[in-house]
Formats: structure tokens, C-alpha cells, sequence
């Protein structure tokens, strides 16, 4: 390798940092965490907690729906172990 491709190879190299370092460094910033507003920071701690109510609600209203469903079944299997005997005559 003579000195002009040295010179090429650390220009080249020397290039990529200078072009890189502003690209990597704008990468990190809008990678580094921010500060929250307190007010948004309430503002989504309120959201948070409608939403785990709302899930909460929901999970109340299946295992409800979940109650009914057996009742049916069940009704519906008395009424057919009632009617068999009367279809077997």
C-alpha cells in the first residue's frame, strides 16, 4: 500500500466521521428520554386509570355473560333430558 492510498484510505475515513457525527448525534438525541410535563404527565396517569377501570368493567360484564350462558346451557339440557324420554315412546 503506498502513501497516497494511506492518504485516501484515513480521507475517506476522516470524511465518514465528519458526515456521521451530525447524523449519530441527532439519532441519540431523539433516542434520549425527555422530561414529561407534569400536566401531561397527570393527564395520562388519569387515562391510564379510566382504562384499567374500563378493563376491569369489562372483565365483570364476561364473567356475568359467562354466569348466563351456563344457566342456558344447562336449562336447555334439563328440557332436552326431559323431552327424550318423551321422543323414545
Amino acid at each position: 500500500m503506498g502513501p497516497e492510498e494511506v492518504f485516501a484510505l484515513l480521507a475517506v475515513v476522516a470524511g465518514c466521521i465528519i458526515l456521521g457525527y451530525p447524523l449519530v448525534r441527532a439519532l441519540a438525541e431523539r433516542l434520549r428520554p425527555r422530561e414529561i410535563d407534569p400536566g401531561v404527565r397527570e393527564e395520562l396517569q388519569a387515562m391510564r386509570e379510566d382504562l384499567l377501570a374500563e378493563m376491569q368493567q369489562t372483565r365483570r360484564d364476561v364473567a356475568e355473560l359467562e354466569e348466563r350462558v351456563d344457566f342456558a346451557e344447562r336449562l336447555l339440557a334439563r328440557q332436552r333430558d326431559a323431552d327424550l324420554p318423551k321422543l323414545r315412546s
